[in-house]
């Protein structure tokens, strides 16, 4: 399966935040959205950068509240792997654990398109598997 099609299923909705934001406003925004990273981008667009749950509390545990009023920009990580909409998910897989990653957004021709998290491939390698499962279980009772 492709980058696209889980897209297909799950939407194309990314969270963003602009690089200037205070990080108070990303905490925040990470809450009401209800999700673990954010897409920094100046319009929506592109990706500047990207800011996750773990990088707020590591910046927490060393800078302390004060973090809060700084802008996102200063804690973002700016080197940001992305994937695009014809990546397969196994490639998603490896590349994630490899990297010790959480979320990939996803760029076609330069443009941000959606965001992948691990749990949208660990849900589809999982939905793979029963698909599997259900096909062996209909040949050993139909033989066919």
């Amino acid at each position: 399966m492709q980058t696209h099609q889980i897209l297909d299923r799950k939407g194309r909705d990314v969270a963003t935040i602009t690089p200037g934001s205070p990080v108070r406003a990303a905490v925040e925004q990470l809450g009401s959205a209800n999700v673990g990273a954010l897409v920094v981008s100046d319009g929506g667009t592109t990706v500047a950068g990207i800011l996750s749950e773990r990088d707020v509390v590591r910046r927490l545990a060393s800078d302390g509240p004060a973090l809060l009023d700084q802008p996102v920009s200063s804690i973002m990580q700016a080197d940001v792997l992305t994937c695009s909409g014809t990546d397969l998910v196994d490639d998603l897989m490896h590349r994630m654990t490899e990297h010790r990653i959480r979320h990939l957004p996803v760029v076609d021709d330069g443009q941000l398109v959606g965001i992948i998290s691990i749990g949208d491939v660990v849900k589809t390698h999982v939905d793979a598997l029963e698909t599997e499962r259900d096909q062996i279980v209909d040949y050993i009772r139909t033989g066919r």
